[in-house]
């Protein structure tokens, strides 16, 4: 990725996992579907740095799956997909396997 977030950001490509369908067979229209909570870490920035200039190193790294916050972040369309810059605070946790 040609994108380098700044500070505490980082970049997340969400997991399409939208249902279409409900458990009863009614289908549900893109506008009422609702947005993915669920991602993958694509870039890290280097830190937030502190008051003394100190970089205070980040808890997440590329390659992460995390859940993030229902309606944090940027949405940006980059290489004809779309991604989601945050800060590391509207990280909620990292999933593991």
């Amino acid at each position: 990725m040609k994108i380098r977030p700044l500070a505490d950001r980082v970049i997340i490509e969400p997991d399409d996992v939208a249902e279409s369908k409900t458990a009863g067979g009614i289908i549900i229209p893109d506008t009422a579907k609702e947005k993915p909570q669920k991602g993958k870490i694509v870039a890290v920035g280097p830190g937030r740095t502190d008051d003394d200039g100190k970089v205070i190193p980040m808890n997440v790294k590329k390659g992460d799956k995390v859940l993030y916050s229902k309606y944090g972040g940027t949405e940006i369309d980059y290489e004809g997909k779309k991604y989601l810059i945050m800060a590391e605070s509207d990280v909620l946790a990292v999933m593991e396997k």
